[in-house]
């Protein structure tokens, strides 16, 4: 059954009066963000006493009446692909995942089917309203592939744009909170502390990330250890929890490789580990082994409803191959 075609209307008051139409329009229609509203009226779906308007900027008057048509939902370019998802919680306007290693988050190149926004589109169907006038997903943030763990995903363009905001101030000013566990090698010192290192694309090798001090961009990450497995100070691995300040690609994996502790199980940045891996104890090398790549889990996720406010936090469980890991790397002590 297709989604009919949505028609409002609105008279602009002495308040409202020379302000642009798409402020405006944002105003009177918070289900949608204003970008949206924006390229509506572009496109031609508002219309001011019986006449189109295509200017944004168009500054309204007393008095004035306005239509606008919001077009039914365009399908996602993705395909539906039904998958099994361990759903954390869901509303009307997001859903939160528990998202397995191995799984990667959207369609790019190399990976456009069986990703996350596939199995979404079919889980979600019709609650999906349609964000920037495609019946699609918001992703906000993501996992690697090979990371594990709590990611959230708008449902809706009010609820994108709410989520999209707090993610990008980092948690500085509101209730953001993103924390990972990981498993490196060695033990950093000092055991609790922060990574101020600018991350970019690596020269010459542009699918790596890297430390740089000219062009990057600015990363900061929080860790402190949680426990320490081997010979103390001399620790062959250590388990560390993680909070981020900013969201850059591999930020984790990059800042620990960058002060000499790269993640166990990380090919791409610690691949000079390999023989220490062989070091070790059989049942540790076979959990080593079992890795889908490298040892680090979403674990906490916190934010504030983006309709209600409410304050929401979420936890996660390491999964089985990491909770393996845990295990066998405990008997090192």
């Amino acid at each position: 059954m297709s989604e009919a075609q949505q028609h409002y209307a609105f008279e602009v008051t002495d308040e409202d009066a020379g302000e642009r139409l798409d402020r405006f329009l944002a105003r009177q229609l918070p289900a949608f963000s204003r970008s949206r509203l924006k390229t509506l009226v572009k496109e031609g779906h508002a219309r001011q006493d019986g006449r189109t308007i295509e200017e944004p900027n168009y500054r309204v008057k007393p008095g004035d009446s306005f239509e606008v048509t919001v077009p039914p939902a365009a399908p996602a370019a993705p395909r539906p692909e039904a998958m099994p998802l361990s759903v954390v919680y869901e509303d009307d306007a997001l859903i939160v995942i528990d998202k397995p290693a191995g799984l990667v988050v959207h369609p790019a190149a190399g990976n456009w089917t069986g990703t996350l926004v596939n199995a979404l589109i079919a889980h979600c169907g019709d609650s999906l309203s349609g964000i920037g006038g495609v019946r699609r997903p918001g992703i906000v943030h993501r996992l690697d592939k090979e990371t594990s763990g709590l990611l959230v995903v708008a449902k809706t363009d009010a609820a994108h744009q709410a989520l999209a905001a707090q993610f990008a101030d980092h948690g500085r000013t509101g209730a953001l909170v993103r924390r990972y566990t990981a498993f490196v090698w060695g033990a950093p010192q000092p055991a609790k502390g922060t990574i101020e290192a600018a991350i970019g694309r690596k020269p010459h090798q542009r699918t790596k990330m890297a430390v740089l001090e000219d062009g990057g961009k600015a990363a900061v990450t929080h860790y402190e250890t949680r426990a320490r497995y081997g010979d103390g100070q001399g620790a062959t691995a250590s388990r560390i929890s993680c909070r981020l300040e900013t969201g850059r690609t591999h930020q984790i994996r990059v800042h620990m490789a960058h002060i000499g502790h790269p993640l166990i199980g990380d090919a791409t940045y610690g691949s000079g580990y390999k023989t220490k891996a062989a070091r070790l104890p059989a049942a540790a090398q076979t959990a080593v082994s079992a890795l889908i790549g490298q040892a680090l889990h979403a674990d906490v996720l916190g934010f504030a409803h983006p309709l209600t406010g409410d304050a929401m936090r979420f936890e996660s469980p390491l999964p089985k191959e990491l909770a393996e890991l845990a295990n066998s790397l405990a008997d090192l002590d």
